[in-house]
């Protein structure tokens, strides 16, 4: 699927470096070979991912790793220049619903505004760039019915959080089409898609108010898994099946003669939309435990149901799902299992990258 000799020597920016999905990104680009540059805020945790993979590539952290807001223009338009990228992955974010509501703000700062800084800082390259930027499933209206969104269903969001990411496509769409082309006011070297993706899992999240996360906690010290939303479906899929859309969405940006400069949907196959109580049943049956209705009529509004459709990706991009959901939930429990008992999570991180591709 991924094409290991077009990364090798290929100078890739990569925003939000530091977060969950940023870490398991970073890992990967490095294993195929890029020149990655980081741009992030610091790890919001201690226990963190980027700093258990990391630490294995000093040269990195010395010269290409950038800690700054995407609010600090001047920062981010220096940073651009010096990397002067031939592939950017846009992942910085507020990334979390219920922060959104204690942040609001803040999170349409960061998601809209910030997503545009970086547009801005890409304008004045003058050598083609391919950019992939990152939104979430959770753009479109939901109307909680049973059939999968495809990219060209009205976008919305009830909470800040979606809405801010919602608001971001439209100015991604405003900005390519305002300022991409040949005029005097545009740039002919930027080919801008964005991806759609949510609800995926694997080892090394530890963020709050996250299932997995939340459920190893409580199974580490051997106490009732807390469930807010047990009857709400998701689109669960391991870290992985994004990412490498990501990855072969900018080959075809940066192959393709007349690349597809829109939106893409990455999830998983019909089968792993699954309630989340069914998710902890399926936890549970690799880590033995229980866990706990904490439903709270009073907290803020999550959707109940959602997924996507993915044709669009498969026919333009070869992409398509390669873990099922019990193979997705035995390799997500089994890294935080190993990781407990011991093993390097860099380690583990690279035998399921190597589980993956095989």
């Amino acid at each position: 699927m991924i094409a290991n000799n077009f990364w090798s020597g290929r100078r890739v920016l990569l925003t939000g470096h530091t977060g969950f999905k940023g870490s398991w990104l970073f890992l990967w680009l490095q294993q195929l070979g890029a020149d990655v540059f980081g741009y992030s805020l610091a790890p919001d945790s201690k226990q963190n991912l980027f700093d258990f993979v990391s630490f294995a590539y000093p040269d990195f952290l010395e010269n290409q790793h950038c800690l700054s807001n995407l609010t600090d223009l001047d920062t981010l338009k220096d940073w651009v220049q010096f990397v002067q990228p031939d592939i950017v992955f846009h992942l910085a974010a507020q990334p979390l619903v219920r922060a959104s509501y204690e942040d609001p703000l803040g999170t349409w700062l960061t998601n809209v505004q910030g997503t545009l800084n970086l547009l801005e800082s890409l304008k004045s390259l003058k050598k083609p760039c391919s950019v992939v930027l990152i939104t979430t499933d959770k753009v479109y209206q939901n109307r909680e019915w049973s059939y999968g969104y495809r990219e060209t269903d009205r976008l919305g969001g009830h909470d800040p959080y979606s809405a801010s990411k919602a608001a971001a496509e439209i100015a991604i769409s405003s900005w390519r089409s305002s300022f991409c082309g040949n005029a005097s006011h545009q740039t002919p070297y930027l080919r801008i898609a964005t991806a759609r993706a949510g609800n995926v899992i694997g080892g090394g999240d530890w963020a709050k108010d996250r299932i997995i996360p939340d459920a190893i906690q409580a199974l580490e010290h051997g106490t009732p898994v807390p469930v807010r939303n047990p009857a709400s479906t998701r689109p669960w899929q391991h870290v992985l099946e994004p990412l490498a859309g990501y990855l072969r969405l900018a080959e075809v940006l940066t192959s393709d003669s007349s690349p597809p400069c829109e939106s893409f949907n990455f999830g998983p196959h019909l089968e792993s939309n699954r309630p989340v109580s069914e998710l902890l049943e399926s936890i549970l049956s690799h880590w033995s435990g229980e866990w706990v209705d904490k439903s709270d009529p009073q907290s803020p509004h999550e959707a109940g149901l959602l997924h996507l459709q993915i044709d669009k990706a498969y026919h333009y991009l070869g992409w398509s799902p390669r873990w099922n959901y019990a193979t997705t939930v035995e390799r997500t429990v089994t890294w935080y299992r190993n990781v407990h008992q011991g093993l390097s999570p860099l380690d583990c991180c690279i035998a399921d990258l190597q589980a993956y591709q095989t």
